[in-house]
């Protein structure tokens, strides 16, 4: 499975969860509004364009969703949601992941743009899809759970740099980081054991 394609297919999650934290409440239409541009480009980019990437079309849809809330609500509205966004997105896109995974893990996918077509009905490639995409979905959702503990604490505590921190960028880098590692060694692993 190539890496450049799926990381651009969750470069919309991470534009906006860093412009969700940095820009000013009353900016949010603008932080969904670029993951919503990237996840076009994204759709378009990555190849075959038809039909969509599960991912990409989920990112569209819930980006053009919180650009149209953040420019229609009032300032009031852009707080609450420059705070809770981020870690719905999140768990979401994590949820959609893992609920689709028996109609079409969405790691398949972008292993067939790199897989003969002979393979793709194999019991080994469904596999490894299907371990791929569970670990992705719940990568997601770990993430997105991190991020509501990161907001919830940010709610009741005087001084939440720390946590923001910790749980609103250190541990969705490592899960993301160990899961970029995870999703380019296991297929070599199942395959070499059975090869």
């Amino acid at each position: 499975m190539k890496p450049i394609p799926l990381i651009l297919s969750f470069l919309p999650l991470i534009a906006f969860s860093l412009l969700a934290r940095l820009l000013p409440a009353a900016d949010f239409g603008v932080a969904a509004l670029v993951p919503a541009v990237i996840a076009a480009i994204a759709m378009v980019a990555v190849r075959p364009a038809w039909p969509p990437k599960i991912i990409n079309a989920c990112s569209l849809l819930l980006f053009t969703a919180l650009t149209v809330a953040g420019f229609t609500s009032g300032t009031g509205h852009d707080r609450w949601l420059a705070t809770w966004a981020g870690a719905g997105v999140a768990l979401v896109i994590g949820l959609v992941i893992v609920a689709l995974i028996p109609v079409m893990p969405f790691t398949e996918q972008f292993a067939r743009q790199s897989t003969p077509a002979a393979y793709w009905g194999s019991p080994t490639f469904k596999r490894i899809n299907r371990v791929l995409s569970t670990g992705w979905g719940l990568a997601i959702v770990a993430i997105g759970l991190s991020r509501l503990a990161a907001a919830a604490i940010d709610q009741h505590a005087a001084s939440h740099r720390l946590t923001d921190l910790l749980l609103g960028t250190a541990v969705p880098v490592v899960i993301i980081v160990y899961m970029l590692k995870f999703t380019k060694s296991y297929p070599d692993r199942v395959t070499g054991k059975e090869g």
